[in-house]
């Protein structure tokens, strides 16, 4: 058997993916240390532990992300925009348009059907509305990260988020607590938020069907809910949803043997 990677080296964190021949997934792995940190390595050594194997073992190795340029003995570097096209399409050959929100960044990037990127916007210019964002807010509420989603299922009256800046949203969630404001009420809030944020963005796109969600915050239901609210329509989330870029990469590596 003939063994792929892709590597996303983001801002706060670090994926693999470790994909065959046959572009089968055979192992994964997340660790929540980005670009600067050990997270890189680690994670590379967990995926390849797992199955006994070395770099040495592996053909090809495509690293994308932030980070990319960190990895000095990858392959090849390929953008994020690419990958988490690459690995959208791989798994919903259907969708068009893709909305990432990772770390600290948010992009759009609209497809045809072979997958071809059309046009892509992306704002990482603020954190607001992002992954780092998120972590804030659920500090704030005293609520683990992961848990924002089930929070915010149990909303019966949305409260506003109006702080477009994550310093004064932050300060804008601590006045509400203080108001004796639901939780879960401000959880609803502060997803729209996102959601109004990103929405800036997909206005630009093309929009067209099928919708499908990526970056870590893509786990929260909470947030991909608001999104199906705001546009009507079904959001395809993958259970490789924060690895996408990773999946991408890797797909581009076995396509580069393909082609030698």
């Amino acid at each position: 058997m003939s063994w792929y990677l892709g590597i996303d080296i983001g801002s706060a964190s670090s994926k693999a993916v470790l994909m065959d021949e046959n572009k089968q997934i055979r192992k994964t792995a997340v660790l929540p240390f980005g670009i600067g940190s050990s997270g890189p390595e680690r994670v590379i050594d967990t995926v390849l532990q797992d199955k006994n194997l070395t770099v040495e073992n592996v053909k090809c190795i495509v690293g994308t992300g932030y980070g990319r340029k960190s990895l000095s003995f990858i392959h090849k570097e390929i953008t994020e925009i690419s990958c988490h096209a690459k690995g959208v399409h791989h798994i919903f050959p259907n969708v068009r348009t893709i909305l990432d929100i990772g770390g600290q960044d948010v992009k759009t990037i609209s497809i045809d059907e072979t997958g071809r990127i059309i046009e892509f916007y992306m704002n990482d210019k603020c954190a607001a509305g992002t992954g780092r964002f998120l972590e804030v807010m659920a500090r704030i509420l005293e609520c683990p990260i992961n848990q924002l989603g089930e929070l915010d299922a149990l909303s019966k009256k949305p409260v506003t988020v109006s702080s477009t800046c994550t310093v004064f949203a932050e300060s804008e969630v601590i006045s509400l607590l203080s108001q004796n404001l639901k939780k879960e009420d401000i959880a609803r809030g502060i997803h729209l938020s996102i959601i109004s944020r990103a929405m800036g963005l997909l206005y630009r796109t093309r929009m067209e069907d099928d919708f499908s969600m990526t970056g870590g915050v893509a786990q929260n239901k909470g947030v991909v809910t608001s999104l199906e609210s705001a546009i009507n329509k079904k959001i395809y989330v993958s259970e490789y949803a924060q690895l996408m870029g990773a999946v991408g990469a890797a797909l581009f590596a076995v396509e580069m043997e393909m082609e030698r």
